[in-house]
This record gives C-alpha cells, structure tokens and sequence, in this order.
C-alpha cells in the first residue's frame, strides 16, 4: 500500500500533501454552511459528476453526512466557498470515512487519510494569503477506491465580506410610452446594484430604485437586478417583465409553452413573453385558470393523476391574443397499475374457437401481462344485459370446465397479470340506448366479474354500437344517449370496484383518429359515427388504464401531419399512435382533444397474417416502437407529441392466432419490449 500512496502523493501538488503551519487562528463560529448536511440537501455544496448524495446512515454526529460515490474516472469532489480574511490563520477540521479521503483548501492545504474504516477527524492549518477574500474546501475521495463518508466539517476563523446575496423580485412602477421605474429590497453587504436587461447592463445605482428611459412605445422588456460589493457581483434576481405602454393592437400569439413542473395538485407552465402585452391568461378549453402579468403561472387545486392541457393569451388594453398551441401534462399520484413499463397485451378467444382453435387458460404463456377474455356479449343490442360463457364442447372438444377456468385465472393473477372482460367485438353490438339498458349492463358485467374473479373489463365497441346524435358537438359534454350511458356505466364499475380496477379500451381507427378531419356529431354528410369514441375517452381519461387503438382493419387515415398514412407499415403506428401522445384539434368543432399519458397508450396489430388486416412484420412494428420510444429511425415522419419512454407496450388480435402461427409475436415482440428503456 505504500507504493500507492507514493503514486497518489506524486500526483498531486507538493503543496497539497503537506499541512502548511501559521500562527493560531482567531477564534469565530464554523464559516461553513451546513457543515453536517443536517438540511437534508447539499446545498451549497457542490459535487462533481453529480456524486454525491446525503445520507442517513453512517455518520458522525447529528443525522446526516455526505456522500461521495468516486469512480474510476471521478473523485466525487464535494466543494463549498465562503469569505475570508486576507494574511489570517484557519483551521480546517473534519470528520471523514473510507479509503483514501481527502480534507484541504482548493489550491492550498490539504490532508488525508488511505484508510479510515471509521470516521477519522482530519486537521488542516492554513493562512491566506495578502488579498485573499474567500477560500473553497473541498473534500473527495480517489479514482477507483470506491464511496467515502464526510461529516462535522468545519472551517473556524473569522469570516470575510463576500459577495452580496441576490436582490428579490424587483416590482415595476411608472410605466410610460418611454420609460418605467423598478424598485428592489436591498441586498445585506452590496455597496451597489445593477439591472440588466438579458446580458446588456441598462442602469447602475446605489439606492435600490432605478428608471430606465429611452424606450420604445408598446415594447416589452424583462429585467433582473444584481448587487454588488468589492468582492464581487451577486446572482441576479429573479426577472420581471414588463411592456411599456402606447399600444394601439392586440399583443401577438404567445410561443413556447411548456411544462416545467407537476406535483400531485398543481402544474406549472412558462412561455415566452408577448411584445405589448400587459398580461396573460392562462386556459383549460375555454376556461381561463390563471391570469398573471409575468411569464409563468402554476395551476393548482387539481386532482391527483388527473391529465390537462391549457393554452395561455397575451393581452394589453386593446384586446386579447390568439391562442398558443397546447401543453398537456399529468399531475403526479398515479396510482400503480401493477402492470410493467411496457406490457403485452392479447386477446383469448374464450368463448368460441374460429379458425386458430381453442387454447385453455392455463395454457397461456407467461409472456402475456393483460389477457383479454373474448368477449362478452349482449343478450340484445339495446337491453344492456352482458353475458358470457366458455366456449361449447361442440365447438371446442378440449374446453377446460368452469372451476379449471377460473383456477387458471386465479394462477395468472398469482404471476402478477391482469385478465380482463372484454365486451363487444366485431359481432357483439352494445347500445345503451335508455338508463335501464345502462343500469342492467352495471349489474351484469358486474357479476361476471365477480363470478370469475376478474380484474376489469376491456370496451371493443365496434360496429353501431357507438355514434352520434345531430347537434353532439363537444366531446366534453356529450348529449347522445348511447354515448352518455356509457360513460355513467363505467364510472359505476371504477366506483364499485376502486381503484384496482383495470380499465382497457380497443377502439378502431374510424373511432378515435378519424376525429381529427370528421366529427360525426358535426359534420354534415359525413358518417356519424365517425370520432364516436373521443368522448368516452375523454370522461374516463383519469381511470383509463390502456388505450390500444386498433391499428388494424383501417382504411387510410390522415395524421398530424396532414397526410394519410395507410397501414400494414411502421408509419401507420407512429402517426396514429402520436396522435394521442400529442393531442389534436377535432374536426371543425374548434376544441382539442388533449394529449393522454404515455403511459396510457399502446397500439394493436394483428399477431399474424390471418389475424385481420394490417399484419405488420416484427421489424417495422419494432421500428414503429423504436421511434415513440426513442425517437429513432422514424421514417420522414416528426413526432408532435415528443418521445414517449412510458408507451405501455403492444396489443394484438389474439393469442390463440399467435400460437397458431408459432407464437411469432410473443417471441419477437415480448423481450424487445422488456429491453425498451
């Protein structure tokens, strides 16, 4: 070990391996701020590489020490400056762990220890030097030798003048065409302030007022304000904007709107500022939710995990600008679905066999995490009344019995996955058409639920069972009967079984993408059902679980981009499937149908080539998974709606079409999704 200690002291400034003698320093309180990181935080300590970190266990004394993660390219250096006095005597102690830790003044003195299995006390004597007025200690360990522990560190002898604290917000007063006055609280040790307008210093003062002149009518401007002392110039204050006055239009559209923080209440928003403008509002659809006079605003008083998308309008004395585009985000909370980051999701043909043939439940392999039960069907369109049994032995010779069915269920749920009702399909219409169509359909999926032990249910509304009434114009608030009974049927199921309730919806492109050139409740002419899903959604997009859209048995249906993309390809899925990550304007009705969280989409193909229409090879779907995920190779097509790292995963039609071709989607697709990020 003495060899390495030789090469780490040769490597370092002969300074910095001796301990420099002075004369005994003068006696003052530890001019260190959180010298045990008591706060929690490391604040203001700085380390490098982002390696340190506060911890509870092991310390010193108190409840908290530092921790340094080195590695072998980074010495999780930890440092902090304050002020001190020139040609004066310090002493530097503190208490460190681990092997080859270091306690010194950067430049200066330094100690250390090669090995310290407990915590050590470390020592360093130093005087500054003629005009020094401030010093950093640092602390780190050594490349490759793994974590080390500090704590108590202290730096005691009498403290300097340093640079002044920032000013708060300055206010703004006397606004004219050409001129206007900001005042700020004054600044503990600044002999001086400055204001600056971005980089260019507009005023320098003494007092803590300032009038900047010379401006132009009806511009706008944003301010901060800077203390300083012979030390030197503190951080500048938070910014205040402004516009003067002399404006004869409406501000312009204000840009860049984003989202720039969300708790389990609130989100909060930026943007750009608006030349002439007095003032922002802030909406959600036609609802103003905020109005400030700077350029951020926080929305709060919102339901956990609940997702919103707002715009934000300039204004000034002559009216208000157009709408920015849209910023959607959820607030935090969400409950857990149980379900992994990116899921395979399929169909069992439960109930009848078709030309794949019957596959039992037990013998479904683990790979699939929702297993939808196909399908429950209604005893009528319009009489709400769902059932569901397993397929005939006629039909289906190696048909497991009743108790064999749900055991398996049972075993599924024991591996962590979720079996879903699904209602509807390609021959089960649903028409709730009266509040006792509504009421039955409650009671009746229900007790299926209950009698197989499920954990929710899947909508695969095809066919008429949604659309839309003349006049349906707002998916916000619809007025079609069918569409209204629904949304009340499943918000009782969500209430009646709480919030473990799996929640999945598999509607057709002609459903849900198609709204965004045609909106059956508004167009005339037009088929209307068209969009007829957008409102179910909508009411349910705080339950939701998963949305996978069939990407499947689709004509061509124009994206965000203007196009039509047609499927069978990855293109089809990126564009279908960004336009739920972003969001889109409906049809001609003038209202956004909000973006949905990512981790609420997913999309649907078919598992083979006789499965349905739109059979995509692995590779492009796994190209399509690779753009929203990554943003990689997506083709010519640009993503509006961002990445979307959280995408919930793939569906397909079906399992048992899956297994009749060799379980080729399973096996390409099952662990390209476990390796997404």
């Amino acid at each position: 070990m003495s060899k390495l200690r030789s090469i780490v002291c040769a490597s370092l400034m002969a300074a910095a391996c001796a301990v420099v003698a002075g004369a005994p320093p003068a006696q003052a309180a530890n001019l260190l701020s959180n010298p045990g990181f008591e706060t929690g935080s490391l604040a203001p300590w700085s380390c490098t590489g982002g390696l340190g970190s506060v911890v509870s266990t092991p310390v010193q004394a108190g409840t908290r020490a530092l921790q340094g993660a080195a590695s072998s390219s980074d010495n999780a250096q930890c440092t902090q400056t304050v002020a001190v006095q020139a040609n004066t005597a310090y002493v530097l102690t503190g208490w460190v762990r681990g092997n080859y830790v270091y306690l010194g003044i950067t430049g200066g003195a330094s100690t250390w220890t090669p090995t310290a299995a407990a915590y050590t006390k470390l020592t360093v004597n130093f005087t500054t030097g003629a005009g020094q007025t401030s010093v950093q200690v640092f602390t780190h360990g050594w490349y490759g030798q793994g974590t080390y522990f500090a704590d108590e560190i202290s730096l005691d002898g009498p403290g300097g003048v340093g640079v002044p604290s920032a000013p708060g917000t300055p206010s703004v007063s006397g606004i004219t065409n050409t001129s206007l006055t900001l005042g700020w609280a004054a600044s503990s040790g600044a002999t001086g302030y400055r204001v600056y307008e971005g980089t260019t210093q507009r005023a320098q003062v003494t007092a803590t007022m300032a009038t900047i002149s010379g401006l132009a009518a009806c511009s706008g401007h944003t301010y901060t304000v800077r203390a300083f002392n012979s030390v030197g110039e503190s951080a500048p204050s938070a910014a205040a904007t402004v516009t003067t006055t002399g404006c004869t239009t409406t501000p312009p559209t204000p840009g860049g709107l984003s989202v720039t923080g969300t708790t389990s209440t609130s989100i909060s928003l930026a943007w750009n500022a608006s030349s002439g403008a007095t003032g922002y509002r802030v909406y959600e659809g036609t609802t103003q939710r905020a109005q400030v006079t700077a350029t951020s605003a926080t929305i709060g008083s919102l339901a956990t995990c609940s997702s919103h998308t707002y715009t934000v309008r300039a204004f000034n004395a002559n009216g208000e600008s157009a709408s920015s585009a849209p910023a959607s985000a959820t607030t935090s909370g969400c409950p857990n679905t149980g379900l992994p980051k990116h899921a395979l999701i399929g169909y069992l043909h439960a109930s009848f066999a078709n030309g794949s043939g019957y596959l039992r439940m037990a013998d479904v392999p683990a790979a699939w995490d929702i297993i939808n039960l196909a399908f429950g069907e209604p005893t009528s369109v319009t009489s709400g009344d769902i059932r569901f049994q397993l397929c005939p032995v006629a039909e289906c010779p190696g048909v497991e019995t009743e108790a064999q069915f749900i055991a398996a269920i049972q075993a599924k749920q024991a591996q962590g996955k979720k079996v879903l009702l699904s209602i509807g399909g390609q021959n089960g219409q649903v028409q709730l058409t009266t509040t006792a169509a509504r009421d039955r359909f409650v009671s009746s999926v229900a007790a299926i639920i209950d009698r197989y032990g499920l954990n929710g249910l899947d909508i695969d509304f095809e066919g008429h069972s949604l659309f839309f009434n003349s006049g349906d114009s707002d998916f916000r608030n619809p007025t079609t009967p069918v569409i209204v009974n629904l949304i009340a049927a499943l918000r009782s199921l969500k209430a009646r079984y709480g919030s473990g309730f799996v929640l999945t919806m598999a509607p057709e492109t002609f459903f849900v993408q198609l709204g965004y050139q045609f909106y059956g409740g508004t167009c005339a002419g037009c088929d209307n059902r068209a969009g007829s899903y957008l409102p179910v959604i909508y009411a349910m997009r705080n339950d939701l679980t998963v949305l996978h859209v069939q990407d499947y048995n689709s004509g061509p249906i124009m994206g965000l981009d203007n196009q039509y993309h047609t499927m069978g390809g990855a293109d089809f899925h990126i564009a279908m499937t960004d336009m739920l990550a972003a969001g889109f304007p409906v049809a001609t009705t003038g209202i956004t149908f909000p973006a949905l969280r990512e981790d609420q989409i997913a999309f649907g193909v078919p598992a083979a080539v006789s499965a349905g229409n739109g059979h995509t090879s692995p590779a492009a779907v796994q190209q399509a998974l690779n753009c929203l995920v990554r943003g990689t190779n997506c083709g010519s097509y640009s993503l509006r709606g961002g990445t979307s790292p959280d995408l919930r995963g793939l569906m397909t039609w079906s399992i048992n079409w899956d297994r009749f071709y060799n379980w080729e989607f399973m096996n390409s697709h099952e662990p390209f999704l476990n390796a997404l990020p």
